[in-house]
């Protein structure tokens, strides 16, 4: 840390805090994740591992970038480009929700980069307005992979517990380890809904209240979903609501443009097998219509470099910037500080 200049913390949350802060020699301005729980701790340290591993990985416009990696102090930072706010901010600015042209251009972005990570055969898990940053010129960033992980080709069983409560898919809250990559494009669905409203669309209070909600607001679990939610003995002692299903999606979500309500049905749908892949909703005709898609990518494009000029950051275009290697470790080292090797 003895290169940077701390400007405040911008972030902070169980894992730790994240800092805007300022480069000392080249002025360059970064977002720095500060781990709370020192190397000792193997737990914390395999999962800080696996986000670094991942996020080498990646190269799109719409994936926030991570510049380095060091220890300092026995802690583990992390360092990001800096982006200047995030969707929740922006649902705050806004609470009647996002005008439809803004609100356009973020759910393209947001279907880009999980299209991105699930080509990759990666899944994100933790989807919500939080995790979604935008920069002062509207590019929009997915960020935080402490849940993201690779898809193993034998579909070996997953953790349970992931993603915040309102945007965990059903098959999450009924234990089924053999979900994928349809829980991101329910989580997507969730804040595709809340962007355009302003509020979030299934408030659970618990696990429970949760299931209740989205079979009350959505449908009806499937038979597969229904066994594993009794065999639970914390739902088994409540029944599940009896609902008359809508299936016309314009008066499901009567509050949303009519085709922004069929791409969130598609999300939104209980049986995952069911649910659409982002590369079928990014050629949905709300994005192909005028021309928007084909107009939109070379924009976007457009505004990366302008952000990066901005903010003095020419040299971590997503497009062409490679971390310096290290030894082999592909990150930077100076001073006092420790590059980490995975």
């Amino acid at each position: 840390m003895d290169m940077y200049e701390n400007l405040g913390v911008v972030g902070e949350g169980s894992y730790g805090t994240v800092m805007k802060c300022r480069h000392k020699e080249i002025g360059h301005i970064v977002a720095i994740k500060r781990f709370n729980d020192k190397e000792e701790d193997k737990t914390m340290k395999k999962v800080i591992m696996r986000e670094i591993k991942l996020l080498r990985q990646f190269r799109h416009e719409n994936l926030v970038n991570m510049l380095e990696v060091f220890r300092f102090k026995k802690r583990l930072y992390v360092v990001f480009e800096y982006i200047d706010r995030t969707v929740l901010e922006d649902l705050e600015r806004y609470p009647r929700g996002l005008d439809s042209k803004r609100l356009r251009k973020y759910m393209f972005q947001i279907l880009r980069a999980m299209d991105y990570l699930h080509t990759s055969n990666i899944i994100h898990r933790d989807v919500k307005p939080e995790n979604v940053l935008v920069s002062n010129s509207g590019v929009v960033k997915l960020c935080d992979f402490g849940f993201a992980r690779t898809l193993a080709p034998t579909g070996e069983p997953l953790t349970d517990y992931v993603a915040t409560r309102w945007y965990r898919a059903p098959e999450l809250l009924v234990a089924d380890n053999t979900y994928s990559k349809p829980v991101d494009v329910w989580a997507i669905g969730c804040l595709i809904i809340e962007m355009a409203t302003s509020n979030a669309f299934l408030t659970g209070t618990s696990d429970l209240d949760q299931v209740h909600k989205i079979v009350s607001k959505v449908g009806p679990l499937t038979h597969h979903q229904q066994d594993l939610y009794f065999q639970n003995p914390i739902f088994a002692v409540a029944s599940l609501p009896e609902v008359q299903l809508l299936r016309d999606p314009r008066r499901k979500y009567h509050k949303l443009h009519f085709l922004v309500a069929e791409i969130v049905d598609s999300c939104l749908q209980i049986d995952p097998s069911h649910r659409a892949a982002c590369s079928m909703l990014l050629v949905h005709r709300y994005f192909t219509k005028d021309g928007f898609a084909e107009r939109f990518i070379p924009e976007i494009q457009a505004l990366i470099l302008k952000d990066a000029k901005v903010n003095s950051m020419h040299w971590i275009h997503s497009s062409s910037w490679e971390p310096p290697e290290d030894q082999g470790t592909g990150v930077l080292s100076s001073c006092n500080r420790k590059p980490v090797k995975v």
